[in-house]
């Protein structure tokens, strides 16, 4: 039979290679290159404001670029379908120890086994982690609760609309979202109580992406047990500010536990997954058992993710979450934890006296959740919408994300922006800075209204951006200014990028 492509070996002489792999980048694929430098310049000379970013350190980075990278590892410690993973397996329960004494789980002398709580390393992110949890503790179609995504919840959370399942776990799932009290602009609790008794779900999602305030695990705890439904604490935007012991831990409460590594824990960007291995010690006697009881949560959690969601894991990571769980450990982390909720506190309050409206009237946490279209400003058009001010950020070097408000139609146009303080805190930012900030921001939502003015759509907004000579001007002076406060401080990590 003839073959398809046939290869036709015409030389016997020896194979010699040109490639060493020991070229640099910038040697093999400057084109490549200049885009990272292009990036790195970006970062620098602008203020990043996305809530969920942060600036991540050279450990993290070496171990990201090491040789670990070439390794298959598939399986957990001891168990792995290749040879070869002798000191992989040792990283990964280094890993694992870290991070388990980080949040006070077990102690330095404990062996794992031995622990309370278990953790995987191994989920590529955060929305793989909360995947695998639902996987491994749901069958199909059981029932879920959320917060509303445009109130603040996740995607992964269950968010769908009335006509359409949006995420994966709306679509293999049922779910059903809790909401924010319309006035309050806080958990409504008791309707999250009485929806939870009605609906009678499996699993409750206590976690949040864009809701400023303090999550009550108690309350979420008696709602769980009052159905008989497992508790998901998705901690991923708090988890460093839990490390840093300045918010409450949801570990007293919560039978799993999901986290990304790259937010204010300043980690490479990865997923990780805490399950409960023994029961809680004090359940109340009016609790309904749930399906999963805690000892049956290790094998569903780590088959959920390998083999059934993943397969090799990346241990190039998992080395540097290793890493990451030192630094988080050590004082000058949780000085930082203290400096990012100070930063925020500050960062509010001046963005108040500007007359810009924040969601509950505050924060306790990382970001401010900020409502433009209730905020002083022009009658009808408040402050401006959430999607121009991005825009029009962007060209002032100003790195933010427009985000729903309670009450938004639109999560493409919505009212609202969501501002951290993590990354410049990372990079030495205090309250002096933040008040600076928030002046930029000011000035910007003047601008970004000038721009509004002056056209009709969005499309005749982004050219107003560019081409009205008065609002060109205004931004490439608000730039410049952006500049060169922002490259008075140093970003962490390598120094060419």
């Amino acid at each position: 039979m003839r073959r398809a492509f046939p290869y036709v070996l015409k030389s016997t002489s020896r194979y010699v290679s040109s490639w060493t792999g020991r070229e640099p980048l910038k040697i093999t694929d400057p084109e490549l290159w200049n885009l990272i430098c292009d990036e790195k310049k970006r970062q620098s000379t602008c203020l990043e404001l996305i809530a969920s970013e942060n600036f991540t350190g050279r450990s993290v980075l070496e171990c990201i670029g090491s040789c670990l990278t070439n390794k298959y590892a598939e399986g957990y410690p001891g168990g792995r379908y290749y040879g070869g993973n002798e000191v992989i397996d040792k990283v990964e329960i280094l890993a694992q120890h870290r991070l388990l004494e980080l949040f006070g789980l077990k102690q330095s002398d404990q062996p794992l086994e031995d622990a309370e709580w278990g953790v995987n390393v191994q989920p590529y992110s955060g929305s793989p982690a909360n995947l695998a949890v639902y996987t491994g503790v749901l069958s199909p179609h059981e029932r879920l609760m959320g917060l509303h995504l445009p109130d603040g919840g996740h995607l992964t959370h269950g968010f769908s609309t009335l006509t359409k399942k949006i995420s994966a776990t709306s679509i293999f799932f049922e779910s059903m979202p809790y909401r924010l009290h319309p006035e309050t602009e806080l958990i409504d609790y008791d309707a999250l109580e009485r929806d939870a008794l009605n609906f009678n779900p499996k699993l409750i999602v206590a976690g949040i992406t864009a809701y400023p305030r303090l999550l009550d695990y108690a309350r979420f705890r008696k709602i769980c047990d009052s159905v008989g439904a497992i508790l998901l604490a998705d901690m991923s935007h708090i988890s460093g500010l839990v490390a840093g012991r300045v918010v409450p831990s949801p570990f007293e409460f919560a039978d799993v536990v999901s986290s990304t590594t790259h937010k204010t824990l300043r980690g490479p960007r990865a997923g990780m997954i805490f399950y409960r291995r023994k029961e809680r010690s004090s359940p109340s006697l009016s609790s309904i058992a749930p399906h999963v009881q805690a000892d049956q949560l290790e094998s569903r959690i780590n088959n959920a993710v390998f083999p059934s969601l993943q397969g090799g894991p990346h241990e190039n990571v998992i080395a540097g979450i290793a890493t990451m769980a030192l630094e988080a450990s050590s004082p000058h982390f949780a000085a930082y934890a203290q400096q990012v909720l100070r930063n925020a506190k500050t960062f509010g309050e001046a963005l108040s006296s500007y007359g810009i409206r924040l969601v509950s009237g505050g924060t306790d946490v990382h970001f401010v959740l900020v409502d433009l279209a209730r905020s002083s400003g022009k009658p009808g058009l408040g402050r401006g919408d959430g999607a121009r001010v991005q825009l029009a950020a962007d060209l002032a070097g100003i790195t933010l994300n427009k985000n729903t408000v309670i009450g938004d139609k639109s999560a493409q146009q919505p009212s609202g922006l969501r501002l951290g303080t993590p990354a410049l805190t990372s990079r030495g930012f205090t309250e002096t800075e933040f008040k600076q900030v928030a002046k930029f921001l000011d000035e910007l939502l003047d601008i970004t209204l000038m721009a509004k003015s002056a056209s009709q759509n969005m499309k005749t907004f982004r050219l107003a951006l560019t081409e009205n000579p008065e609002v060109r001007t205004q931004l490439k002076s608000l730039r410049d200014r952006v500049s060169d406060f922002a490259s008075k401080f140093p970003m962490p990590g390598w120094d060419d990028f």
